[in-house]
């Protein structure tokens, strides 16, 4: 829990000088049609530079990030989430594994990131998406 509006890490790729998080608010999610979408921010920290940059995540972004999981798992390349509708990122696994942040359509900036991910990265992202899959199941 990041704080006290039960807000979740989906993922974070870290090492320990940076680190690139997709942080999810599970509460109140906002419905739009069938589908309801919860606030999250893409929050990246390094030496270098910080900086967080907003989105909206639905279920079907949370199923997408799982074959984005089984993507890197194969050592594919992976962007998420797709539809170009909000913030995204690319992540190449390199080594070390290359996140690269696009705040698009809003500026055009980008900002790439190297990280030397932990042995158990893909383990311990799978865990985060469970935890976050149960929360907005529990969510009103």
């Amino acid at each position: 829990m990041v704080d006290g509006a039960r807000t979740l890490e989906l993922f974070r790729f870290a090492d320990t000088v940076q680190s690139v998080a997709v942080e999810v608010t599970c509460d109140a999610p906002l419905a739009m049609g069938k589908e309801r979408y919860y606030p999250a921010e893409i929050v990246l920290k390094s030496d270098f530079v910080n900086g967080r940059v907003g989105l909206r995540v639905s279920h079907e972004d949370l199923d997408e990030w799982e074959r984005c999981l089984d993507a890197l798992q194969a050592e594919e390349g992976t962007e998420w989430p797709a539809g170009g509708r909000s913030a995204w990122l690319e992540v190449v696994p390199d080594d070390p594994l290359e996140v690269t942040v696009h705040d698009s359509p809003s500026t055009q900036i980008a900002v790439h990131v190297p990280i030397d991910v932990a042995s158990d990265w893909l383990e311990e992202n799978r865990l985060r998406l469970d935890r976050v899959r149960a929360a907005v199941s529990a969510s009103p």
